[in-house]
């Protein structure tokens, strides 16, 4: 096999799939803005042809939610520059609902479908990482995760199940033309989340709900642009709505065994220091 290319090779995702080829000794390169084998910036096309070259496999994947919105061409001209420097397969991770004309990742789906190489889209649901890695860790050390979700409910996947799937997408057969929506194996609210990572760590950790204004206002004090900000916020104000809560099996379709726990997450987590 020729070189599989790892798009934001250094993210929650792209770092976990690059992991696992590697370790497979499969020839690996990483690109991202910063970190990884070379540059690679979805605004600067010049750049794109060193990526491709003699790779056969990409894995894809849009880093920025507010890219997402204001210039959602920017993956499916990375595919059509791929497909023509020789890229045989592309696995798209993408999210929940984007078959849905209005979504920000909609054109990217539709462009790796209609591509002519093989592809496979990915949709996970909220990470669990998120908790360790991204945006809810803050609350966590801080003690208070204040998100507009109330009681609801969400399937939290682990980022090592979407890097398995997608693995398996760029290095095996049977994988070509699936769509694979991958959660974990139960919803989870934000409190027991948060009652789940207290217990863990020894830790006094409590979610509380805050309004959806209140909430816009506070990301768009802490840099994020007003339409990222309301975007981020309705997907959260989705799940105190009971819209999220359904499983997809996703993983046990793609790898044949059950995803992982939240529990499994929370009890390894810990036990690496991540919340310490």
């Amino acid at each position: 096999m020729k070189t599989i290319l790892v798009l934001g090779g250094t993210g929650k995702t792209g770092s976990r799939v690059a992991r696992r080829l590697k370790a497979a000794g499969l020839p690996v390169r990483t690109a991202s803005r910063a970190g990884g084998d070379l540059h690679l910036d979805l605004d600067d096309p010049t750049g794109w042809t060193p990526a491709f070259d003699g790779v056969t496999a990409a894995y894809l994947v849009e880093p920025s939610l507010s890219a997402s919105t204001d210039h959602p061409s920017r993956i499916p001209r990375l595919v059509t520059e791929a497909v023509a420097a020789g890229v045989r397969r592309l696995v798209l991770l993408s999210a929940p609902r984007a078959g849905e004309d209005g979504h920000p990742l909609h054109a990217a789906e539709q462009a790796v479908r209609g591509s002519g190489a093989d592809w496979t889209v990915l949709r996970p649901q909220w990470f669990a990482q998120n908790f360790s890695e991204g945006p809810w860790r803050p609350g966590i050390l801080a003690g208070t995760l204040a998100l507009p979700t109330g009681d609801g409910r969400t399937p939290f996947v682990d980022a090592e199940d979407i890097a398995a799937v997608a693995v398996a997408a760029l290095t095996e057969d049977g994988h070509s033309g699936r769509v694979y929506d991958l959660t974990g194996p139960r919803a989870v609210s934000f409190g027991e989340a948060a009652g789940l990572i207290a217990r863990a760590t020894g830790r006094t950790i409590r979610h509380i709900d805050v309004g959806p204004e209140a909430f816009v206002e506070r990301q768009v004090a802490a840099g994020a642009s007003p339409d990222v900000a309301r975007l981020l916020t309705e997907l959260l104000v989705a799940v105190g709505n009971g819209e999220g809560a359904t499983l997809g099996d996703g993983v046990e379709q793609a790898l044949g065994r059950p995803p992982r726990t939240f529990e499994t997450f929370v009890s390894e987590t810990a036990a690496a220091g991540s919340w310490s």
